[in-house]
């Protein structure tokens, strides 16, 4: 879905209000961690997509790497980065392949944003994947997630999302997702976008990929099974309170013993 999807992310997502609303969270959690670990951090941001999330910490003088399993996505990424006049170093890898790729490195921080996660459709996926964020992050780091609250979309079968628009001098798209609920307990996630020049008709295409759904008790018990502690859930990246009922949201972190 994403290599096709690539050209039309920054327009699916308001950048400059989502990162206006998040980015405080995120510096607060590195504010933490610096007066802990008395020096600079080193952060991985992984699925990072277009590098915003990684572009906006380079900016305010963090030491950033990212990665993304698709190379499109890292091409955009690279491309925002220069014009944004920051320098992070990005690399095209999956989740579950950031020893492999990063080598020695070792981060005190790493992010996977953006209901990343669920995108690792068996369980053993999930598994491996948080044990190669443990094995790049140095004693004391600490590990970021931000999914959908599947608690809540698989109780109330919530399947539409709020559409998102975007409009240009001459032309106009509209961005729908919704999800359909598969047998085999996965979730198809569609995004149908419409996009029209000027007074033409609507043209328009869906992708879709799958999801594994995270319950947060699933998402607990498997970051405790790969050895993180001090386990801290909130139900938005305004941090207040998980609600397994209510919150848009499930913001999970672990830190490395």
């Amino acid at each position: 879905m994403y290599e096709k999807f690539s050209d039309d992310y920054d327009r699916f997502v308001n950048w400059e209000d989502r990162l206006a609303f998040e980015m405080p969270f995120i510096e607060k959690h590195i504010h933490f961690l610096q007066n802990i670990l008395h020096r600079r951090l080193d952060i991985l941001d992984t699925a990072c997509g277009t590098g915003m999330h990684a572009i906006a910490l380079a900016k305010v003088g963090h030491r950033v790497s990212a990665a993304d399993l698709f190379p499109e996505m890292i091409e955009k990424s690279q491309q925002n980065a220069r014009n944004a006049g920051v320098q992070v170093h990005f690399e095209s890898a999956g989740l579950g392949e950031m020893a492999k790729t990063f080598g020695d490195n070792q981060f005190d921080l790493l992010l996977c944003l953006g209901n990343s996660l669920p995108h690792l459709t068996e369980e053993h996926a999930l598994k491996a994947s948080l044990e190669d964020f443990s094995s790049v992050l140095r004693s004391g780091g600490m590990v970021f997630i931000q999914n959908r609250n599947f608690d809540s979309v698989m109780q109330r079968q919530e399947r539409w999302m709020e559409p998102q628009t975007h409009l240009s001098e001459e032309s106009e798209w509209i961005f729908q997702r919704f999800y359909d609920f598969l047998p085999n307990g996965l979730i198809r996630f569609n995004i149908a976008t419409l996009q029209r020049t000027n007074d033409s008709d609507w043209q328009s295409v869906v992708n879709s990929t799958l999801l594994r759904p995270q319950l947060s008790t699933e998402l607990e018990y498997q970051l405790l099974q790969a050895g993180f502690r001090e386990i801290h859930t909130y139900g938005s990246m305004q941090g207040e309170s998980f609600s397994p009922d209510s919150s848009g949201n499930l913001i999970i972190t672990a830190t490395k013993p």
